[in-house]
């Protein structure tokens, strides 16, 4: 994908992530927060034995908004 793709797919997840776990980030945290969970969720699903990531679709979307969830889980504990 595209820097550009990434970036609005990475608004999009952080965005959605955030709502989820009632965080506040600002536009530039929830692209950041959806980038690195698109890169979580992918690892993650990778260990289970699915795909990551693997374009623009709802699976995606999902995938990063799990591994999403899972950085601001492991970011609420450290702090």
């Amino acid at each position: 994908m595209s820097i550009l793709i990434w970036i609005i797919f990475g608004a999009i997840v952080g965005w959605l992530a955030s709502m989820l776990t009632s965080s506040s980030n600002g536009l530039l945290g929830n692209i950041v927060l959806g980038v690195i969970g698109a890169f979580i969720g992918g690892i993650l699903m990778n260990l289970l034995g699915y795909t990551g990531v693997t374009g623009f679709d709802l699976y995606s979307v999902l995938v990063a908004v799990l591994g999403a969830i899972v950085l601001v889980a492991i970011g609420r504990v450290v702090s």
